[in-house]
């Protein structure tokens, strides 16, 4: 008897796991092109920005929401809030493409992330509820 083919992400093949299947709609829309590569600046952006704040141990929202303001994003499109004890997460909807830019800061570091929107959410909200 042959071995079975190994399925990959790109397979035709439906998926087996079940919660993977029934939660593919919150996965993100990657970025190509032009798009990626404006989000990958944003990115960038967005980390030299905080990283001054996260060396100083200053993990205040308001302090992010001032740092990321400052670099031009409108402040109803930014949302920051705590993210553990010592730790603050934001999401920023730049609304071009539409992109966005998500992530989290902590006394070990500053990631973000850009991404094209939900499958089946508005914005860079993810979408709520299931199928």
């Amino acid at each position: 008897m042959a071995p079975a083919a190994a399925t990959t992400p790109s397979s035709t093949a439906p998926p087996t796991d079940r919660y993977a299947e029934n939660h593919g709609f919150k996965v993100p829309f990657p970025l190509h092109g032009q798009s990626r590569c404006d989000g990958l600046t944003a990115v960038g952006r967005v980390k030299s920005a905080l990283e001054p704040l996260r060396r100083r141990g200053d993990f205040a929202p308001d302090s992010v929401r001032s740092a990321l303001t400052g670099l031009g994003y409108s402040a109803g499109k930014v949302q920051v809030y705590p993210d553990g004890p010592a730790g603050v997460g934001f999401l920023i909807d730049i609304g071009a493409s539409p992109w966005c830019v998500e992530g989290a800061m902590s006394s070990d570091s500053t990631k973000a992330e850009a991404f094209g929107g939900y499958p089946d959410g508005t914005g860079c909200e993810p979408p709520r509820g299931g199928h």
